[in-house]
C-alpha cells in the first residue's frame, strides 16, 4: 500500500531537510505550507515533493494534504521530526491488525529530565493508547475520511483525533522511535514545558475554549522557532 506523508509547515527551513531525507518504498510526500517567510517552500521544492499552500492551522493544513493524497495510508509528520529506518514496512504491517498507530518518541535533547519525559510519553501512548501528533500518527486513508479528518480546532486537534480513533479499534505504538526536535524543552526548560503541556490538556478537558487555550499557549511559547 502506498503511504502519503503529510507534513504541515510554517518557517521550518532549519529542520525540513533532515525530515525529508528518508529512504522508503512506494511513498509520496506532501508539504502543506501555512505562509512561511523563510526558505521552507524552496527547500521542499528542491526535494521534488508536492507543495501546497493552505490557511494556517495544523488541522487545516493536514486535512488539506490528506485531500490530495493518493496513498491508501496516511502518515502525519511534524516538520521537526525524523522517521526511523524501515518505517514504511512497519506501518504496513501494523495496519493489518490495528485501526491506527504511531511511534515511540525520542527527544533530540540532553537536558536533565528529558529521558523521564520520553518514558512518560511512551507509557501514556502504549497503555492509554493516546499518542500525540509529534509521534507521527498513521492510519488508512479510508478510516481518515470515515471519521471526517482532523477536527477544526486551533489546538488539541491530535488529542481529539486520537480519542475518536480509540472508539474504532486498537491503536498500535511501534517500538522504534521517531526523533523530534528538543527545541521546546531547550528554550523553556523541561519543567516549564511539561507544566505548560499538562495545563493545556487539563484546560481542554474541563471545557475551556480551544481558541483561548491556543492564545495562551502561543504567548508562552512565542520565542520558539
Amino acid at each position: 500500500m502506498k503511504i502519503s506523508i503529510v507534513i504541515p509547515v510554517l518557517n521550518e527551513a532549519r529542520h525540513l531537510p533532515n525530515t525529508l531525507s528518508i529512504q522508503a518504498t512506494d511513498i509520496e510526500m506532501i508539504i502543506v505550507d501555512g505562509g512561511s517567510q523563510d526558505e521552507t517552500v524552496a527547500i521542499a521544492q528542491s526535494f521534488g515533493v508536492k507543495v501546497l499552500q493552505s490557511n494556517l492551522g495544523r488541522a487545516t493544513q493536514m486535512n488539506a494534504g490528506a485531500k490530495v493524497a493518493s496513498g491508501e495510508i496516511l502518515l502525519f509528520l511534524h516538520a521537526d521530526t525524523r522517521l526511523p529506518d524501515g518505517f514504511d514496512q512497519m506501518i504496513r504491517d501494523a495496519l493489518k491488525t490495528a485501526i491506527a498507530g504511531a511511534f515511540q518518541l525520542s527527544i533530540d535533547a540532553n537536558q536533565p529530565g528529558i529521558r523521564w519525559i520520553e518514558q512518560g510519553v511512551n507509557w501514556r501512548s502504549r497503555y492509554l493508547q493516546l499518542p500525540y501528533g509529534d509521534q507521527a500518527l498513521f492510519l488508512r486513508t479510508e478510516t481518515f475520511h470515515k471519521i471526517g479528518g482532523f477536527p477544526d480546532l486551533p489546538i488539541m486537534e491530535d488529542f481529539e483525533f486520537v480519542r475518536t480513533l480509540q472508539q474504532l479499534g486498537k491503536i498500535v505504538i511501534l517500538p522504534k522511535p521517531v526523533i523530534t526536535s528538543g527545541r521546546r524543552w531547550q528554550k523553556l526548560g523541561v519543567f516549564r514545558t511539561t507544566i505548560v503541556n499538562q495545563i493545556v490538556v487539563f484546560a481542554y478537558l474541563i471545557g475551556i475554549s480551544p481558541t483561548r487555550i491556543q492564545a495562551w499557549y502561543r504567548s508562552g511559547l512565542r520565542t520558539i522557532r
